[in-house]
């Protein structure tokens, strides 16, 4: 199945990406991009292989890190699968309410 990142899930990305970068270094940066790279082509290939996520109807819960979690929905119509959101775990659980 094709995966794509919406709007939100890109912009999370890009300011993770950034503050790795920042605050740790490149190597850490590549290191965690390579495991989410990996979390995707296993969804891709098994797309319902993370479990289904028991607060929002309809998505999974897919984790990178342990502090690092993604949340994407499955259209086997479209063939597709949207990452909906990259979620910090360490942040108030509220917040994901608003990205969701």
């Amino acid at each position: 199945m094709k995966v794509f990142l919406s709007e939100l899930a890109e912009r999370k990305l890009l300011k993770l990406s950034e503050y790795l970068l920042e605050k740790w270094n490149l190597k850490t940066r590549d290191k965690f991009i390579e495991k989410l790279t990996e979390k995707i082509e296993q969804i891709s290939l098994q797309p319902e292989s993370s479990p289904q996520s028991s607060e929002f109807k309809g998505l999974y819960k897919c984790v990178v890190t342990k502090q690092t979690t993604f949340y994407y929905r499955v259209s086997t119509e479209s063939d597709e699968i949207e990452i909906i959101t990259i979620f910090d775990t360490r942040q108030n659980p509220d917040k994901l309410n608003q990205d969701i």
